[in-house]
């Protein structure tokens, strides 16, 4: 995600521009972002120039959206992770209520609710 120029003697020199992109890997790291999904942000950054602030403008408005998702995604989980997810466990009381029988299973695999689906979707039997 770094390119440094080698000195004469082979010690890699950075420019002053790699220190944003370094604190912008540790920042999205923190937030849970992996390499690979860092680096195709920081592709979008041109290589040839230090990237000017119209440059990390345009990466934090697409990069902005996908935050926004993952904080949808954790308010999500926040607000019903004590309730039925779908997942089929039927392990709770109130599975049997909201997810009588595993009806979540035509969906498919895993914590249907979780992932966006919802009772209506389900047909019946």
């Amino acid at each position: 995600m770094l390119k440094p120029q080698r000195n004469n003697s082979g010690h890699r020199r950075y420019l002053r521009a790699d220190i944003r992109r370094v604190s912008f890997i540790l920042v999205a790291q923190k937030l849970g972002f992996t390499l690979p999904e860092i680096r195709t942000q920081l592709d979008k950054l041109p290589e040839s120039r230090t990237p000017t602030k119209a440059d990390w403008t345009k990466l934090a408005r697409q990069f902005r959206a996908q935050i926004d998702a993952r904080i949808n995604d954790l308010e999500q989980l926040r607000d019903t992770l004590d309730g039925c997810i779908g997942c089929g466990c039927l392990s709770l009381k109130r599975c049997q209520l909201y997810n009588r029988d595993d009806q979540a299973a035509v969906l498919g695999t895993g914590p249907r609710y979780l992932l966006g689906d919802d009772s209506s979707q389900q047909t019946k039997n």
